[in-house]
């Protein structure tokens, strides 16, 4: 590994009530649930003897309280950073997804279909949010190259990471799962971002995570 590269374990939030249901959380403070929080004690019980340098996270609850049970594991605090939060779903937020293909067929059509441009009322479009989430994963590894570095976001945050590691455009389908508190590994280097590994969930045995649902996606088996 170069000198010059930085270590990112990224991590999505534990499970939520919303999660449960499949409703559309976006810039929405939801809480963790009863699993959510063992599922944050158990991922920073996973990475603790990392060597981790830096934990920065969403500032949103269900994120920031992931975070802390990381940080309290390992010993570095966390840090909150507004660009990490999840993608903002505007007049979509708080339903599911039956309730948006009642009462906005086209507007569900233009989501499931990953169009790049569409954006619902009040929220950001595909393309806005993916430029968000990169920007703040390059700027944050810059400023720690060669170290190891905590990345604790959502699923749609940790969706863009994947595409930008893998080459994945925007309007591909979705076929990787993407977890509650699962591990995924990327390295950021002067040459670009790579991936090591992706949806690490040994540390939650019995109590698997939900997969991230926000994109409209049918979860891949």
């Amino acid at each position: 590994m170069s000198e010059s590269a930085t270590r990112l374990i990224a991590v999505r939030h534990g499970e939520t009530a919303w999660n449960r249901v499949s409703r559309i959380q976006g810039h929405t403070d939801i809480p963790l649930n009863d699993a959510g929080l063992w599922q944050a004690r158990q991922v920073g019980e996973a990475v603790a003897a990392e060597g981790i340098d830096a934990i920065y996270s969403s500032d949103l609850q269900r994120a920031a309280d992931t975070a802390r049970a990381i940080g309290q594991a390992a010993g570095v605090p966390v840090q909150l950073d507004v660009a990490l939060r999840e993608r903002h779903f505007g007049e979509l937020e708080g339903l599911t997804h039956d309730e948006i293909n009642t009462r906005w067929p086209e507007q569900a059509r233009r989501w499931r279909g990953r169009d790049p441009d569409y954006g619902p009322q009040g929220g950001e479009t595909l393309k806005d949010f993916h430029a968000r989430c990169v920007g703040a994963l390059t700027r944050l590894a810059q400023r720690h190259p060669g170290q190891t570095v905590v990345l604790v976001a959502h699923g749609g945050v940790l969706d863009c990471f994947y595409r930008a590691a893998n080459g994945v455009d925007l309007s591909v389908p979705r076929s990787w799962t993407i977890g509650n508190a699962t591990i995924n590994r990327l390295l950021y280097s002067p040459d670009g971002l790579t991936m090591i590994g992706w949806a690490d969930d040994g540390h939650l045995q019995a109590e698997r995570g939900l997969d991230e649902s926000s994109d409209g996606a049918v979860a891949p088996a």
